[in-house]
């Protein structure tokens, strides 16, 4: 018995210690009107380990009815002093309109690799800002936009 009970409190640390790595995670809420191309959402980190390597990690959360296959995003940083704009891909469904996230009461959560091993070369906030790129103006089926920035630890 104090064998299971060692395994389940060994095994309980490990998912723990799993978690412990997400430094931030949010989702903001899209208008139910759908995502205007002129909001932004903006998430606020502060970094305090400058040692560490990040990952970071982009979410969509959308309906099932969201019309298209794939959603095109704008992507700033404010450590860069021009902002430059990434322009990213996200696929939401595979050539055969399959959603490829994973859903319930018909949501479908998708997750994204933005950047694997960002380094941070100041403490302090830095703000990350997500645009939608479609051409739409009022892009319809998207229910949250998510951010998360995991702590990978010392190099």
């Amino acid at each position: 018995m104090s064998t299971r009970i060692s395994v389940l409190a060994l095994l309980s640390a490990v998912l723990l210690s799993c978690g412990s790595n997400t430094v931030y995670s949010e989702f903001k809420d899209i208008d139910s009107e759908g995502w205007n191309r002129d909001s932004i959402c903006a998430f606020t980190i502060h970094i305090d380990d400058t040692a560490a390597t990040y990952q970071m990690r982009l979410y969509i959360r959308h309906r099932e009815t969201y019309p298209y296959q794939n959603i095109w995003l704008f992507v700033s940083d404010s450590s860069y002093e021009t902002m430059p704009k990434d322009t990213l891909l996200f696929y939401l469904a595979n050539d055969r309109g399959e959603w490829l996230g994973q859903g319930k009461n018909g949501i479908v959560e998708m997750p994204m690799l933005y950047q694997e091993q960002r380094l941070f070369a100041d403490t302090g906030d830095y703000t990350i800002y997500i645009q939608q790129a479609m051409r739409d103006t009022f892009l319809k089926g998207i229910e949250n936009v998510g951010f998360e920035l995991l702590k990978y630890g010392q190099e």
